[in-house]
């Protein structure tokens, strides 16, 4: 049984008059903010108030880069190039760096957005690129990645800590990616059922796949997202019933530190 395990949420993608998600609210339940970096959401004001509230809550920062996609919300695949995807993650943790720095803080890690992380997750290329982007800039970040996938191996190969990661609100194939968002049974939106599959991925290391086979799974950090109608709840829900089944929630950098 797992009983440590990190909390992460993506935050700070808002843009501009357009605000999304309830960050200040989510925050008092995460150890992890996945900030988003300004090519698919977030911008230079959004950044820097984003690290003060995480600091303010006392969470562990990571940058969120994706594809440079604000319509599309960086959740549409572009046809990307393995220099064109370690050039724009340089850039994007460059640029969150920053703002970190400015605050006296640190970086604890690295998350990949969207269909950069999901491509990233399928292509080695591209999953290497990554690797060596984060590598390059800092070596001590920590490189976040859908459990069993191509940037977990591409993160450790790399000479990076890796925080495998798994899904509070997303169903899984039996092949241990997520389900496509453009099918109809990609979020889960029941409160228990997420749990359910929570307390499963962390105590048991597997997770039901749509195709109803188990398949393993290691979660080292769970996913939650902040933008939806009841993500405070769900959130607090999802913390509260780590807690109550005995499994500690604290920052990936702790529980990969100690196991350093």
């Amino acid at each position: 049984m797992n009983n440590v395990v990190d909390l992460n949420c993506d935050m700070g993608e808002s843009f501009g008059a357009y605000q999304l998600g309830r960050d200040s609210e989510v925050l008092q339940f995460v150890t992890s903010a996945n900030i988003a970096c300004g090519f698919h959401a977030g911008d230079p004001a959004t950044m820097r108030k984003t690290v003060k509230l995480a600091l303010d809550h006392g969470v562990a920062l990571g940058a969120h880069p994706g594809l440079q996609d604000l319509v599309g919300f960086g959740r549409r695949d572009m046809d990307l190039s393995a220099q064109e995807a370690y050039d724009i993650v340089v850039y994007q943790i460059g640029a969150l760096w920053g703002f970190v720095h400015a605050q006296g803080a640190k970086l604890q890690h690295v998350k990949a957005h969207g269909s950069l992380y999901n491509m990233a997750a399928r292509n080695a290329g591209l999953a290497e690129a990554i690797a060596e982007a984060v590598y390059k800039v800092d070596p001590e970040l920590i490189l976040f990645g859908l459990a069993g996938s191509e940037l977990i191996e591409a993160g450790q190969k790399a000479g990076l800590r890796t925080a495998s990661e798994v899904f509070s609100d997303r169903t899984y194939q039996s092949d241990g990616l997520l389900t496509s968002r453009r099918l109809p049974d990609a979020l889960i939106t029941d409160e228990e059922q997420s749990v359910k599959q929570v307390i499963r991925m962390v105590a048991e290391g597997k997770v039901l796949s749509q195709q109803n086979v188990d398949v393993a799974i290691q979660a080292d950090t769970i996913c939650i997202h902040g933008d939806g109608v009841h993500a405070v709840e769900f959130a607090g829900k999802i913390r509260s019933s780590l807690t109550s089944a005995g499994i500690t929630v604290q920052s990936a950098g702790i529980t990969l530190g100690q196991q350093a």
